[in-house]
């Protein structure tokens, strides 16, 4: 069973991450998108728990993913979910040079290939901190979010008052 790991903070999850998790879905029997906690980015909007919770909703047509909550090394979850190859997603070029990085590293260490999909020119722009930023002030991300998650934000943000 080929099974492809995608993991990402997906705070929150936009339409470009959906848009690799239904192409990696055609290229895997199993996709595991595993969210992850990363210590590098500031305090998240949404916590593990909402962050799983909204993926399953948004995932739930697609029957062959699975979403873990995670906080650990990425090569740790893609051994214990048995992970044929890790799964990232490119928007431009200026993603290349860090995501080849993290490649060859996770590689070094476990041996587990990176595979990379460029999303389509119509998300290319499209960065969750940039959907934070448009919802914290009140602006319309349904163009960039899937439904369920346009709703935490609205409720997160308490109808575009700027705060949290």
């Amino acid at each position: 069973m080929k099974v492809g790991l995608f993991p990402g903070s997906f705070d929150p999850f936009h339409n470009g991450h959906l848009e690799i998790v239904e192409r990696a879905s055609h290229l895997f029997d199993e996709v595991v998108v595993a969210v992850l906690r990363n210590p590098q980015k500031s305090q998240p909007l949404f916590d593990l728990e909402e962050r799983q919770e909204m993926l399953e909703d948004v995932l739930a047509h697609i029957p062959s993913t699975r979403i873990v909550s995670v906080s650990t090394l990425l090569v740790n979850v893609a051994r214990d979910v048995g992970a044929s190859a890790i799964v990232r997603g490119l928007r431009a070029v200026s993603d290349f040079e860090n995501e080849m990085q993290m490649a060859q590293m996770n590689h070094h260490l476990s041996g587990v290939e990176t595979i990379f999909i460029p999303t389509s020119s119509k998300h290319s722009f499209v960065a969750s901190k940039l959907v934070r930023e448009v919802a914290r002030f009140g602006g319309d991300v349904s163009a960039f979010v899937p439904k369920v998650v346009a709703e935490h934000l609205v409720a997160k943000f308490e109808g575009g008052k700027g705060e949290k």
